[in-house]
């Protein structure tokens, strides 16, 4: 198995043998040693097979050497003492590297041909080499040392590219993060003040009901404090969260409040934001029912459409003003709830507020099916 992060988010994957097989030569010393061998020679297998007249004895040591002098040269790019920015004595250390690496390629090329036998060992020993021969080779070495410097540079500023991008992933989904959170808190204490308004005016009038209302408003508050940590909780959750909060608010209606909860079977477990139906259903009873004298009927209803999770809250009370708007009239409830799902769902959901034609008021939700366990 094998871990992989991106922007924050980890995911576990099989792994087969011959990806676990590559993964273990590219991050052991041997495995790349092979690698480095193995690509050198391949190289020098075409260079050689380029020319009129196959010259392995020349083409392989060329590249052979260029394979062990290259590690070195990318641990010395790795341990420069000077920042990226310090551009000009980066370049200073480069050239003088270009004296030191292509020198030392030079002897090596030559150390490796002659144990080829494709020259006298001699050749090698001082004086055996001439000055022009030795600065011929290293002009055209010279070249392929800066090629080398440019991949590793290209390579490096790649690799700050992306940490930048990992940096800025992490950044931004931390700041989504900071502000869902601040989101749901202030449906909280929104939420704790209407609920604590509803008890303290049954406080006189009937207090065995009002104990019984506190009962259910303490089962909220410690479900409100589990469901703190997280933005998404199974719908089947929320709807226990909200049953809680209407028997609230059917002690204080009676008769006058009727709630039908009609949730399909495959959609219990669906993903939804935590604590986002109760500001809802709170919307259609204290603006639709509360302003009726005979009451009315607050209708929750859950299915799935397509790929999508549809969620319906309805009432058939007093309706919306003729002037209301989402975008101007929204109260704390609705705005709060509506950009929490615009973080959350950023271009996959749909929340709309609409008068009935039957009278009252219906909100539609259609959010990503995702179905987050299975019953027990």
């Amino acid at each position: 198995m094998a871990t992989i992060a991106d922007a924050g988010r980890i995911a576990v994957v099989d792994e087969t043998p011959r990806l676990a097989l590559a993964r273990g030569l590219t991050n052991s010393v041997v495995g790349r040693i092979f690698l480095l061998a193995a690509g050198s020679t391949i190289i020098g297998v075409i260079f050689a097979l380029s020319m009129e007249k196959a010259q392995w004895g020349q083409s392989l040591p060329q590249w052979w050497a260029w394979g062990l002098i290259a590690p070195l040269m990318a641990l010395a790019d790795r341990h420069l003492p000077f920042a990226d920015q310090q551009f000009g004595r980066r370049v200073a250390a480069f050239v003088l590297g270009d004296i030191v690496f292509t020198s030392l390629y030079v002897y090596l090329f030559f150390v490796l041909r002659a144990a080829m036998g494709n020259l006298p060992w001699s050749h090698v020993k001082p004086g055996g080499m001439s000055v022009w021969e030795f600065v011929d080779w290293f002009i055209w070495s010279s070249i392929v040392y800066w090629m080398i410097i440019g991949a590793l540079q290209a390579y490096r500023y790649y690799g700050h590219y992306m940490s930048s991008e990992l940096r800025l992933q992490r950044l931004e989904k931390n700041y989504s993060q900071a502000r869902l959170n601040a989101l749901r808190m202030q449906l909280d204490p929104h939420f704790l003040f209407n609920a604590l308004n509803t008890i303290s005016s049954h406080v006189e009038r009937d207090p065995r009901l009002t104990r019984s209302m506190i009962e259910h408003l303490g089962d909220l508050l410690r479900m409100s404090l589990e469901t703190k940590d997280r933005q998404e909780v199974p719908l089947a959750e929320e709807l226990a969260f909200l049953d809680h909060y209407l028997e609230i608010q059917k002690i204080r209606f009676g008769e006058q409040l009727e709630v039908v909860i009609d949730v399909a079977p495959e959609v219990r477990y669906a993903s939804v934001p935590s604590l986002f139906l109760q500001p809802l259903v709170e919307n259609a009873i204290r603006h639709g029912i509360s302003r009726r004298a005979t009451g009315g009927t607050v209708t929750v209803t859950a299915q799935k459409i397509g790929e999508n999770l549809s969620i319906r809250v309805e009432d058939d009370g007093a309706g919306l003003p003729p002037s209301w708007s989402l975008e101007r009239s929204a109260g704390l409830g609705l705005s709060v709830t509506k950009e929490r799902m615009a973080g959350l769902y950023p271009d996959d959901y749909s929340f709309m507020v609409r008068r009935r034609l039957e009278g009252g008021t219906a909100v539609e939700i259609l959010l990503p099916l995702r179905v987050m366990g299975d019953e027990e």
